[in-house]
């Protein structure tokens, strides 16, 4: 048996070497990228200053220093707020979003529309922060094309750039439009790697368009959906730290200001990089415990998950 086990793990690499060449690019780049810098961890638990090294003579260990003044910091609640508000706010509002287009582009039976509006959805994702930030700051201004716009059906604004309240909304509404038809490509591969044969018994039985998507593709979907879930639950504590550096300025802090936003700000930029360190590490800790329960939840209730 194990010369047979042997075998055929020989013939496989044999028969698949091209494909292992072509991963190893890449399994490359992602231990250069991903793994190596993981050592970096241990500045954490050290009081690290730029050039002094890692380990050795020289170093000052300060155990839960760092993590113990991010989570009495004064700023912490408001951040863990805003952090938590904003992704919520990105899940109700943006979740669905690419769901639905990926149904309603599924139904268009003419290919060149289809095509065509398929193109224009994915742009957004293509343009830079620096470029959609500059487009959004321009169009809330106070003589910008929103407040004309609103003007115009008699609601006058003012200063929507500086509005705590309305802020993070029109930060919300650009992610979702920046990503919403990229997100949908999966959902899209998914929808054609559907049976046609389901549809066409569903046809013979009678059954509508929407109920076709009720008990055939929605349910063909969910899988996919699901995985999603976790994984946008497993960063609510993350957020798009370039683009809101972009666009927010200090009269919203008390809006905006999310964990990213706040260790560039106090700990890039002020050079406490052990500080900066330790706040990274807690935050992947939890966001690890949120992918972990939410898999358990979906595991339990759905039978779908990561692992």
């Amino acid at each position: 048996m194990a010369q047979k086990t042997k075998g055929l793990s020989r013939r496989d690499r044999s028969d698949n070497l091209q494909y292992y060449l072509m991963m190893l690019p890449v399994i490359v780049m992602i231990i250069i990228f991903c793994y190596l810098p993981l050592f970096g961890i241990i500045i954490s638990f050290q009081d690290y200053r730029a050039g002094r090294p890692f380990l050795g003579a020289g170093v000052k260990w300060v155990g839960l220093k760092w993590f113990r003044e991010f989570v009495t910091s004064y700023y912490f609640p408001r951040i863990i707020r805003n952090t938590l508000r904003i992704n919520l706010l990105s899940l109700f509002m943006g979740f669905w979003v690419p769901i639905v287009f990926a149904l309603m582009l599924n139904e268009l039976r003419q290919e060149r529309y289809k095509k065509t509006i398929q193109t224009v959805s994915y742009m957004p994702h293509f343009i830079s922060n620096v470029v959609i930030a500059g487009m959004v700051i321009n169009f809330v201004a106070d003589d910008g094309i929103i407040p004309k716009l609103l003007g115009m059906i008699g609601v006058s604004v003012k200063s929507l750039n500086t509005n705590n309240a309305v802020f993070p909304w029109i930060y919300v509404i650009t992610t979702v439009w920046q990503s919403f038809g990229w997100s949908s490509i999966l959902y899209l591969s998914t929808l054609s790697a559907i049976d046609p044969v389901l549809y066409e018994a569903a046809d013979i039985d009678g059954a509508k368009r929407g109920q076709k998507i009720w008990y055939i593709t929605l349910p063909q979907m969910l899988p996919l959906i699901m995985i999603q879930l976790i994984l946008r639950i497993g960063s609510m504590l993350t957020s798009n730290r370039e683009l809101i550096l972009l666009m927010y300025n200090s009269s919203i802090y008390e809006s905006m200001d999310v964990i990213g936003t706040y260790v560039y700000r106090d700990a890039l930029q002020g050079g406490r990089y052990s500080y900066g360190a330790a706040c990274g590490l807690l935050m992947s800790i939890l966001s690890f415990t949120l992918v972990f329960i939410s898999n358990k939840v979906s595991a339990k209730t759905t039978d779908f998950s990561l692992w």
